[in-house]
C-alpha cells in the first residue's frame, strides 16, 4: 500500500464532507431555531396559539431557521474552505519565486492529496531552481576561465621578451583553451537543438556496430593516454534506422565520460547485441562510481556531480544523451556505486524488420 492509500484510509471524501456539512447546518439551524422559539414563547414575545393568523408562528420559525442557517453556514464554511485559501496563498508565493512554502494536509481526502501533490511540485521546482542557479554559476566559471587564460597569455605574447620555449607553451595553452570554448558552445548548441525537436528526423539505415567502433577510434588518443584496457564485444551487422549524426553523439559522450572518470590503467567494457527488435548497448567502467544523489540527477540539465570541477566537463553531455535516446524512443539506465565503477545500458529500437544491410 502506497503512502496516499495509507493516508486515504483515515480521510473522508469531499462529497461526503459536503453532505455532512449540509446535514450539520440543517440540524444546528433547526435546534437553534427551536431553542430560540421556545425561549421567546416562555417570555411571552411569541404566541403560537394565534387564531387570527395561524401561519404567523410558521413564518417566524422559517425566518429564525433561515437566519441561523446563514450564520452557521458562514461560520462552518470559513473553516471548510481554509485549506483552499491556504493553497491559493501558497500558489501566489510560488508564482513570485518563493519555493519554501509547504501546504498542510487536510482531513478531506481530495484536498489532502492535492496538498501532497502541491508540496511535491514545489520541491521539484526548488530543485530545478537550485540546479539552474548552479548551472549559471558553473557555466560562467567554465566560460570565463578559458577566456581569461587566452587573454592573459595573448598579452604576454604581445609584450614580447619571452623565449621560444615559453612562446610555444603559451600558444599551446591558448589553443587548448580555445578548444574548451568550442566544446562548451557546441554542447550548448547541440542540447538546444535536441530540446526543440519533437520527433527524430533525417533517418537512415546504417550499421550501429560500425558506428560504435568509429566512436572508439575517434577517442583513441584519450584512452591511450590513460593506458586504458578496452574490452570490446560488438555483435556484427546490427542494422538500425535512425538519425546517424545524433546517435553518434550518444556514443561519443558516453565513452568520453567513462574515459574521463576512469583511473589510469583502468578498464572499459563495451558491448552491443540484439535483443528482439532492440539493440542493447552496455558500457561498464571501473572508475570512481557515483553516489545515489548523483545517480538521481545524472541526466538532469545543469547538473554536475563533481562540485569541485576537478575534471573537465560542463554537465551537459549526459543530458544530451538522455534527450537523444528519448527521441529515438529508447531507454537508458545507469547502475553505480562509489568506488565500484558505473554501468550504462541503452536499449534502442532498430526500426526495421529485417537485418539486411542497406547502404
Amino acid at each position: 500500500m502506497n503512502p496516499i492509500q495509507k493516508r486515504s484510509s483515515k480521510k473522508i471524501s469531499l462529497a461526503l464532507s459536503l453532505v455532512a456539512l449540509v446535514f450539520l447546518v440543517i440540524l444546528l439551524s433547526l435546534l437553534s431555531a427551536g431553542l430560540l422559539a421556545f425561549i421567546l414563547k416562555r417570555v411571552g414575545i411569541i404566541d403560537f396559539n394565534t387564531e387570527s393568523n395561524p401561519y404567523i408562528p410558521l413564518y417566524i420559525m422559517i425566518y429564525i431557521f433561515v437566519f441561523f442557517g446563514v450564520v452557521i453556514a458562514t461560520l462552518l464554511s470559513r473553516r471548510s474552505v481554509k485549506p483552499i485559501r491556504d493553497m491559493m496563498k501558497a500558489t501566489n508565493k510560488v508564482a513570485t519565486g518563493d519555493f519554501s512554502v509547504v501546504v498542510k494536509g487536510s482531513s478531506i481526502f481530495e484536498l489532502d492529496t492535492l496538498a501532497m501533490s502541491f508540496n511535491k511540485m514545489v520541491q521539484e521546482l526548488r530543485g530545478i531552481e537550485t540546479l539552474r542557479s548552479d548551472f549559471v554559476r558553473n557555466f560562467s566559471h567554465e566560460f570565463k576561465t578559458p577566456i581569461v587564460s587566452i587573454s592573459g597569455f595573448a598579452k604576454l605574447l604581445k609584450e614580447g621578451g619571452i623565449s621560444d620555449e615559453e612562446k610555444e607553451e603559451y600558444l599551446t595553452i591558448i589553443i587548448q583553451e580555445s578548444e574548451r570554448l568550442v566544446d562548451l558552445s557546441t554542447s550548448v548548441l547541440n542540447l538546444s537543438k535536441v530540446e526543440n525537436m519533437q520527433i527524430m528526423s533525417d533517418k537512415a539505415v546504417y550499421r550501429l556496430d560500425e558506428q560504435i567502433r568509429l566512436a572508439i577510434l575517434m577517442l583513441e588518443s584519450k584512452w591511450s593516454e590513460k593506458n586504458l584496457h578496452m574490452e570490446v564485444t560488438l555483435e556484427d551487422e546490427i542494422i538500425i534506422l535512425g538519425n546517424k549524426n545524433l546517435i553518434q553523439q550518444v556514443w561519443i559522450n558516453l565513452l568520453d565520460n567513462a574515459i574521463k572518470h576512469t583511473d589510469n590503467a583502468g578498464k572499459l567494457k563495451i558491448g552491443l547485441r540484439r535483443e528482439g527488435h532492440h539493440a542493447l548497448f552496455r558500457l561498464e567502467d571501473n572508475g570512481c562510481g557515483m553516489s545515489d544523489e548523483t545517480i538521481r540527477h545524472i541526466f538532469d540539465k545543469f547538473y554536475q556531480g563533481d562540485a569541485s570541477h576537478s575534471m573537465a566537463g560542463n554537465g551537459l553531455g549526459l543530458t544530451l544523451v538522455k534527450k537523444i535516446v528519448d527521441l529515438c524512443e529508447g531507454t537508458i539506465a545507469v547502475q553505480s556505486e562509489l568506488g565500484q565503477g558505473s554501468v550504462f545500458t541503452i536499449w534502442l529500437p532498430m526500426g526495421i524488420e529485417n537485418s539486411e544491410y542497406i547502404k
